[in-house]
């Protein structure tokens, strides 16, 4: 079952640094659009706020929100992973530039494994072992 935005920010975040379980696409999408509106909403702000001169700088509202999701976006990110029976540790990829964003896109948009697999259920309940 796909979730809403507004559950699965809130699950994102009541997960805020829970790195076990699996993650379905749609959660985790859900919150990366949550993610950007905010950096959006936050940048605005800023400028609004003349605590910054343009896009190209952060402002001290967007450095406290980027701070904010972070963790709760990376544990997100290591549960999609879970989801594709990879261990979050590939989330460490991200530190090679371009590559590794290439890397993790491909992986987050990836179908889940079907069924039970190391890291717990599946999220959509498809496939699920009746034990």
């Amino acid at each position: 079952m796909q979730m809403t935005f507004a559950v699965a920010v809130q699950k994102c975040l009541s997960n805020y640094v829970t790195f076990s379980g699996r993650a379905q696409r749609s959660e985790y999408w859900w919150f990366v659009l949550f993610t950007v509106l905010i950096s959006v909403v936050a940048l605005i702000l800023d400028i609004l706020l003349g605590l910054t001169s343009g896009i190209e700088g952060d402002g001290p509202i967007q450095i406290f929100a980027g701070l904010a999701v972070f963790l709760p976006a990376l544990s997100a990110t290591a549960r999609r992973l879970h989801d594709l029976d990879r261990t979050g540790w590939w989330c460490l990829i991200l530190v090679i530039p371009i590559i590794g964003s290439i890397i993790i896109l491909v992986f987050t948009c990836m179908r889940g494994t079907d069924g039970t697999n190391r890291f717990g259920p599946d999220p959509l309940g498809t496939g699920n072992d009746p034990t």
